[in-house]
């Protein structure tokens, strides 16, 4: 795993490590500046006729240090700097002296030349307010350029935290970032600007965010072995967990289906499926494997035997919003205390009965989309967008579950634990079907006895990497969720056979 800060957790990072560890700013600098340049050359950008673009701060000491090292390699570099002589921090007013001093051009008009590439050192992770006048015409000026283009860091004018756009913003086709690649050069829309990714090890060591739970995280494939839980030799179906499914309306087998496969494709020992009695027929020939119990009403009796049986449960898969399927899920909230998974109709029946997730005694995961957690906080669309990870957590801590709140960047938050920000996936998996093949993969973690923050976040990653196959495969328009289970089972295949 590895952190995705914001820019005052970076900051602290920095300060401590300066301060603390008694590195000194100037030796982080260079470290940056030479990693900044490394990258460069390691992807055969020109840098022939360079253009580095400096600000004030010790995001510009950056990138004057780099033109330094540059015109060291015999390239061409020049410097225009847009800050203000005034506020030069004393690391970068070091770096802007050696500069001059090498004879490397420092200018402050936009100057009218070509450039085989543009570096971004303006404003680095500190940025809060929003770019205008002066700077940003320099940006528009700068991304109108026909060159390639890298950022220092973190793309000027892109929020560290929320990936926000703060007025206007550098487009990057690399970023070259200190310690850890930034919470908002991952997150939409500053990931279109921040383009590649790479995070330069400087001397700041990322353990620094251990202790601090409001630092995000994400996973990498080399990840997968280390999140699954560990199957036995010596084992039964049993011992990987009885899975309660309760999904599926008259006409929505697929969603009992799927969800139900996902779950064992994840590895649960037993599904039982507890559906609409017209499914019946249609699932036992869809997935002999499941158990299939059926319903024509609401039997109080019949469902607390099948809570009592099951190790975890899933709500909500094409359950409908029928008075029925309302008191399924009240009953399943109030009588229960086993891992619960509630997705699609489970969730638009709750928001209208938010108190039943209050006083639930079960250790509750929601996967709601956007506009499902719309209706659980009673806020917009957009304003989720703008804070998808605070949003999160706030529904988190009042509630006390696990929150997946889906997106092309899905995040799941629990309090006291770091936020999770996926990164796989791909845009192939927007199809009908892809939230079912989700909450059985959770379910089927769960199941297996994994806490539900950990089946949470590794059920996201695991479903994204199978996404991530199945495009392989069927390329991006012709994925269905069904291609998503056998994209998950070639990534647990391949972890089986030790291959990346």
């Amino acid at each position: 795993m590895r952190y995705l800060p914001d820019g005052a957790q970076m900051q602290a990072a920095d300060a401590y490590t300066i301060e603390e560890l008694g590195v000194p700013s100037l030796v982080l600098m260079e470290r940056a500046a030479l990693k900044v340049v490394e990258a460069i050359h390691e992807r055969g950008i020109d840098t022939s006729k360079t253009l580095v673009v400096c600000g004030s701060g010790n995001n510009g000491g950056d990138g004057f240090a780099a033109a330094r090292l540059l015109t060291e390699e015999d390239r061409c570099a020049e410097v225009l700097f847009v800050g203000n002589e005034a506020s030069l921090s004393e690391e970068c007013a070091l770096q802007k002296r050696i500069a001059e001093q090498m004879g490397i051009p420092v200018f402050t008009d936009i100057p009218g030349k070509e450039y085989t590439v543009i570096i971004d050192a303006v404003f680095g992770v500190g940025l809060s307010r929003d770019i205008a006048g002066r700077y940003s015409e320099i940006i528009r000026w700068m991304n109108s350029q026909n060159c390639r283009k890298v950022a220092v860091d973190i793309p000027s004018g892109v929020c560290a935290g929320t990936g926000r756009i703060l007025g206007s913003a550098f487009r990057a086709e690399l970023t070259v970032s200190m310690a850890c690649v930034k919470a908002g050069c991952e997150l939409f829309p500053g990931k279109y600007f921040a383009g590649e990714t790479v995070a330069a090890p400087i001397g700041i060591s990322p353990d620094f965010f251990r202790e601090d739970s409001g630092v995000c995280f994400t996973y990498d494939k080399a990840d997968i072995s280390g999140l699954l839980p560990v199957r036995r030799a010596d084992s039964h179906k049993g011992s990987y967990g009885k899975v309660l499914m309760i999904t599926g309306s008259r006409g929505m087998a697929g969603a009992s289906y799927l969800s139900a496969r996902a779950a064992y494709a994840a590895g649960a020992g037993l599904v039982q499926i507890y559906t609409a009695d017209d499914n019946r027929d249609v699932i036992q020939q869809l997935l002999p494997e499941a158990i299939v119990s059926c319903y024509r009403d609401y039997d109080c009796e019949q469902l607390t035997d099948l809570l009592e049986w099951a190790d975890v449960v899933c709500i909500g898969c094409g359950l409908g919003r029928s008075q029925v399927s309302e008191k399924l899920l009240l009953h399943t909230l109030k009588e229960t205390d086993i891992p619960c998974v509630i997705d699609a109709d489970g969730l638009n029946i709750l928001s209208r009965h938010m108190e039943a997730l209050r006083h639930s005694r079960a250790s509750v995961i929601v996967t709601p989309h956007m506009k499902e957690m719309s209706r659980l906080v009673g806020r917009t669309v957009a304003e989720i967008a703008d804070t998808r990870i605070q949003t999160a957590r706030e529904f988190a801590k009042e509630y006390g579950a696990v929150c997946v709140l889906k997106d092309s960047r899905t995040v799941v938050a629990r309090e006291g634990r770091h936020t999770f920000i996926n990164l796989a996936g791909n845009n192939a998996m927007a199809k009908a079907g892809s939230g079912d093949v989700l909450a059985g993969v959770i379910t089927g973690l769960a199941a297996q006895g994994m806490t539900v923050f950990d089946s949470a976040a590794a059920g996201v990653f695991l479903h994204a990497c199978g996404g991530d196959e199945a495009r392989d495969e069927k390329g991006v328009y012709s994925v269905l969720a069904r291609d998503l289970i056998a994209g998950i089972e070639k990534v647990l295949l391949k972890q089986d056979r030790g291959e990346d």
